[in-house]
C-alpha cells in the first residue's frame, strides 16, 4: 500500500519536475549571483529613478561648474592658480559655507614664475622672474579664513605617496571589511595641503555598464579610513572632529562576518550605506539651478542678491564640466551629467535625510517570493494548462514588479523583481515544454494508429492487382491538400488520449466523406492533418474543379458539424473548431514507397512541399482555403482573391497564393467582382510603393474584406506599410514576402 502511495505520487509529481529543477536551480543561481542577470536589476532600478527622480529641494549645496563657456571667456584650462586664488576669493566673499574642489592640484603651476625663469638664459630676468609670486603660495593664501577641501585621487601604485587624511575616523564594531583598498593616492601640492582645512577622495567608478549608481563614502588606504570629497565637506562645514563607522556586528544586523558596513555619521547626519561604504544615489531630473557657470563668479556678472542667494552659506562644489575636460560620467537619469555632480548629489541627499536603501533583508525577501511563487507555479501548472498558468505567470510577474515598485515610490527601498520574474518565466517555460513533448508523443501514438489505413481505391487496385505492391513509382500531374486543424496542441491539451482519438474520428469521418465524394485519394493521416490528392492512382480530368469544391464542401461541413457538436455533451468536442487547408497543383512522383517491410502509397516531389507551406500560410493570413497559383489557373470560374507574393521556406523562387473564397455563384456576384477588381488595385499601389494610395484603398475596402474574411491579410498590409514608410525598401523591393515559419 505504501509503495502504490508513493509511486502515485511520484506520478502526480513528475510532470512538475521540470519547474521543481528550474526552481532549484534559480535559487541557486540567486544565492551566487549571475553578472547579467545582476546588471539586469539594476537596469530595473534606473528605470525607476527615470520614472520618478528625487524631488530637487534647495538645500545649501552648490556646484560652480568651469563649463564650455567658462572656458571660452577665461582661457584654456588648467588656468594660473592665481586665476584660482580669485576664484577662491570670491566665493569666500559671497559667503559659501566649504569650497570643495573636485579639482587635483597634483602638480605646480606651469605658468609658475620660477618654472619660466628655468628656461630664461638672460641673468637679470631671471632674477626679475624669481621675485615675483608664487601662484601656487597664491592659491594657499587664498584659503586663509575659508574652509576649503580639496580632492586626490586614490591609487593602487607603490611608487606614489600615501595620503596624510585630515578627518579622524571612529568605528563601532569590527573594522570595516568590505571597502575599497588602495596604497597610495595622487595628492595635492604639500603648501596647497598643508592650507586646506581638509582633503577627500575624488574617485568614483561607474558598475560594469559605465553607470554611476553609488557613491563612495569612505574607502581604506592600509589600514586607515579615507572621506569621500563629500563626506569631507560636510565634516568640514559642521567643523566635526571625526566620522563615525558603524559595522553590521555593532548594529545588530547580520552582514557576513561582521565587518559590513552600516551606516557613516559626520556631525549631526547619519547616513545609511551599502556594505562596502557606499551611498545609494536617487538623482533628481537635470536642475539648471543647482550650478552656476563660473565665468559669471570671475567676470562679475552677478549682483551682490545674486551672489548672496547663489552661494551664502552653502557647500559650494567646484568641478570641470566643459565636454574637453572629460569630467562627464553616466547616471541613471542622464547619459551625460558633470563628475562633480555626483558629489554634489550626495551632499544633498545627506543634508535632506532622503536616502535610497537596499535593505539587508531585500536579498531575502527576493529568494522567498521566487520559492514560494515558483513552487505553487510549478505544481499547479501541469494541472491547470498553458494558458491559465500563463496569465497566472503573468499575475505573478506583475505583482513582483508592482511591489518593487511600490517598495521604491513609496519607501525608497530597492527590491529586485528581475531575478523572481525571469525565474518564474523559465519554470513556465520548462513545463509547458515537456508538457508539449509529452503531448506530442501522444499525437504520434495517433499518427501511427491511422497511418494504417489506406484509401478504398488503393485496396480495390491491391486486391485487383497484388504485383502492385512494389517499390517505385510514376511522375504525373496531380492536385495535393493539406488540411490541418488550428491550435490542435492547445485543443489535446484539454483532453485525455482517448478523448482525442474520439474528437479526432468525429472530424475526419465527415471531412473523408467529403473528401471521397469528390474523387481524392486520403494519403495518410498525419495526427490532425490530412494529406490527400488528385489524379492518382486513377485518372481524373477535373481534378482541380474536385479539389476546389472538396475543399469548400469541407469548410461547409465543419460548419454544419461545429453547430451539430456543440449542441451535444456524449462526444468531446471543443468549441469552435477552425481549419486551414492548403491546394497546389503540379509534377509528382506517386506510388509504392518505403521499405520492403512497410509500403505506403504516396507522392513526393516540390509540388508536396509546396502544398504544405502553404496549408501553413493560412493562418498567417487568416483564410480557410489558400492555393497556388498553377491552381488559380485552372480555377478561372471560381471565386479567388490574391493574397500575396511569397518566398516559402526551403524555397528560393516566390510563388503567388490566392485565397479560393466560393464556388461560380459567388464569382458571379457583381459585389464580388467589384471588390475583385478594387482588391487587384490596392495589390498594384502596395508593390508600387504608393503607400499613402494603399492606405486609402485599405480603408476603402475594409467592409468588403471584412465580409469575404480578409480583415486579416488587411491587418498584415498595413502592418507592412507602416514598416516600409518607415525604412522605404528601395526601388528594386520585388513585393515578396520571406516567410520564416513552414
Amino acid at each position: 500500500m505504501q509503495i502504490r502511495s508513493t509511486r502515485r505520487l511520484v506520478g502526480r509529481l513528475s510532470p512538475a519536475a521540470p519547474g521543481l529543477g528550474v526552481l532549484i536551480l534559480a535559487l541557486t543561481m540567486q544565492a551566487v549571483g549571475v553578472p547579467l542577470i545582476d546588471r539586469a536589476g539594476l537596469a530595473v532600478f534606473d528605470h525607476y529613478q527615470r520614472i520618478a527622480p528625487r524631488d530637487y529641494i534647495d538645500t545649501p549645496v552648490r556646484i560652480l561648474d568651469i563649463d564650455d563657456e567658462t572656458i571660452r571667456r577665461m582661457g584654456q584650462w588648467p588656468w594660473p592658480r592665481d586665476q584660482i586664488a580669485q576664484l577662491t576669493a570670491k566665493l569666500g566673499e559671497a559667503g559659501a559655507a566649504v569650497v570643495a574642489y573636485d579639482i587635483v592640484f597634483s602638480e605646480a603651476d606651469r605658468t609658475a614664475p620660477a618654472r619660466l625663469a628655468e628656461r630664461v638664459t638672460d641673468a637679470a630676468v631671471r632674477q626679475t622672474l624669481m621675485r615675483l609670486p608664487d601662484p601656487d603660495a597664491t592659491l594657499a593664501q587664498s584659503f586663509n579664513g575659508l574652509p576649503v577641501v580639496l580632492g586626490y585621487f586614490l591609487t593602487r601604485d607603490k611608487n606614489m605617496p600615501a595620503v596624510p587624511p585630515k578627518a579622524g575616523f571612529a568605528v563601532t564594531g569590527a573594522s570595516p571589511g568590505n571597502l575599497p583598498t588602495f596604497t597610495s593616492a595622487i595628492v595635492p601640492l604639500a603648501g596647497l595641503d598643508a592650507a586646506a582645512t581638509g582633503t577627500g577622495f575624488v574617485s568614483t567608478v561607474g558598475d560594469a555598464d559605465g553607470i554611476v549608481r553609488r557613491a563612495p563614502l569612505i574607502a581604506k588606504q592600509g589600514a586607515q579610513l579615507l572621506p569621500s570629497l563629500s563626506l569631507e565637506a560636510l565634516r568640514v562645514a559642521q567643523q566635526a572632529g571625526s566620522i563615525i563607522v558603524k559595522s553590521s556586528d555593532a548594529s545588530g544586523e547580520a552582514g557576513g562576518d561582521g565587518s559590513d558596513v552600516v551606516s557613516v555619521k559626520v556631525g549631526q547626519f547619519e547616513i545609511p550605506t551599502t556594505h562596502a561604504g557606499e551611498l545609494w544615489l536617487h538623482y533628481t531630473a537635470p536642475q539648471p539651478t543647482r550650478s552656476v557657470a563660473a565665468w559669471r563668479l570671475l567676470q562679475d556678472a552677478m549682483s551682490p542678491g545674486e551672489l548672496e542667494a547663489a552661494f551664502a552659506g552653502r557647500i559650494v562644489f567646484i568641478g570641470t564640466g566643459a565636454i574637453g575636460l572629460r569630467d562627464l560620467v553616466s547616471t541613471p537619469v542622464e547619459d551625460r551629467t558633470l563628475g562633480v555632480s555626483v558629489h554634489a548629489q550626495a551632499a544633498e541627499q545627506i543634508l535632506s535625510g532622503r536616502f535610497l536603501m537596499r535593505p539587508d533583508w531585500a536579498r531575502g525577501a527576493e529568494c522567498v517570493a521566487l520559492l514560494v511563487v515558483g513552487l505553487a507555479l510549478a505544481l499547479a501548472l501541469p494541472m491547470i494548462g498553458a494558458a491559465w498558468g500563463g496569465f497566472a505567470g503573468l499575475f505573478a510577474v506583475g505583482a513582483m514588479f508592482g511591489g518593487s515598485w511600490y517598495a521604491f515610490d513609496r519607501h525608497a527601498f530597492l527590491i529586485d523583481p528581475l531575478w523572481p520574474s525571469a525565474s518564474l518565466i523559465a519554470i513556465y517555460a520548462a513545463v509547458t515544454v515537456t508538457t508539449y513533448l509529452r503531448e506530442e508523443r501522444r499525437r504520434a501514438f495517433i499518427h501511427s494508429a491511422f497511418n494504417r489505413y489506406l484509401s478504398p481505391e488503393m485496396v480495390r487496385r491491391i486486391v485487383a492487382d497484388p504485383g502492385n505492391l512494389q517499390l517505385g513509382g510514376e511522375e504525373r500531374e496531380m492536385t495535393v491538400m493539406f488540411c490541418d486543424i488550428r491550435s490542435f496542441s492547445r485543443i489535446s491539451e484539454g483532453f485525455t488520449p482517448q478523448e482525442i482519438i474520439r474528437f479526432l474520428i468525429a472530424f475526419l469521418t465527415p471531412m473523408c466523406d467529403v473528401l471521397l465524394a469528390r474523387k481524392a485519394t486520403i494519403d495518410k493521416f498525419i495526427g490532425d492533418a490530412i494529406l490527400a490528392f488528385w489524379n492518382a492512382p486513377l485518372d481524373d480530368h477535373e481534378q482541380h474543379v474536385n479539389a476546389a469544391r472538396g475543399a469548400l464542401g469541407m469548410v461547409a461541413a465543419l460548419k454544419t458539424l461545429n453547430e451539430t457538436m456543440q449542441k451535444q455533451s456524449t462526444e468531446p468536442w471543443p468549441g469552435e473548431v477552425k481549419i486551414g487547408i492548403g491546394l497546389n497543383t503540379g509534377r509528382c512522383c506517386v506510388g509504392n514507397m518505403g521499405a520492403t517491410q512497410r509500403l505506403s502509397y504516396s507522392l513526393i516531389g516540390d509540388t508536396v512541399n509546396l502544398a504544405s507551406r502553404i496549408e501553413g500560410l493560412t493562418k498567417y493570413y487568416g483564410v480557410s482555403i489558400a492555393i497556388g497559383s498553377t491552381l488559380q489557373c485552372e480555377l478561372s470560374s471560381f471565386a479567388t482573391i490574391e493574397l500575396d507574393r511569397v518566398r516559402v521556406v526551403g524555397r528560393d523562387a516566390p510563388e503567388t497564393l490566392y485565397a479560393l473564397l466560393g464556388d461560380e455563384a459567388l464569382a458571379n456576384d457583381s459585389i464580388f467582382r467589384v471588390y475583385q477588381v478594387a482588391h487587384t488595385t490596392l495589390l498594384t499601389a502596395y508593390r508600387a510603393r504608393d503607400w499613402d494610395g494603399a492606405l486609402a484603398l485599405l480603408d476603402e475596402q475594409a467592409g468588403a474584406a471584412e465580409l469575404y474574411g480578409l480583415d486579416a491579410l488587411h491587418g498584415l498590409l498595413r502592418d507592412r506599410i507602416d514598416r516600409y514608410r518607415a525604412a522605404d525598401p528601395g526601388p528594386d523591393w520585388d513585393g515578396v514576402f520571406q516567410a520564416t515559419e513552414k
